[in-house]
């Protein structure tokens, strides 16, 4: 299951945001939890991993979740993408 975000805070996805949503993402252990941009893809459960893509304002991500309850995994991580865009 996946959805698609476009990040709308002004310094894109920096240290701060991307901390919340690597904290979200760990709170669903059991599932595999996936950013996408442009071409690459990394473990959303990996702060290095996020950061190393330097995500600007703009930037259309997606965001997939695999197990069981990834609809409710989706629900909570896009709440986060929300709040980090300043939308929620």
């Amino acid at each position: 299951m996946h959805k698609d975000f476009v990040i709308t805070n002004p310094q894109g996805l920096h240290a701060r945001p991307a901390t919340l949503l690597v904290a979200r993402a760990n709170s669903f252990t059991s599932h595999k939890i996936l950013l996408t941009y442009e071409s690459e893809t990394v473990d959303l459960k990996s702060i290095m991993g996020l950061l190393s893509l330097s995500i600007p304002k703009g930037s259309l991500v997606r965001i997939t979740v695999e197990g069981e309850g990834a609809a409710k995994a989706l629900e909570s991580l896009s709440d986060t993408i929300s709040e980090i865009n300043g939308t929620a």
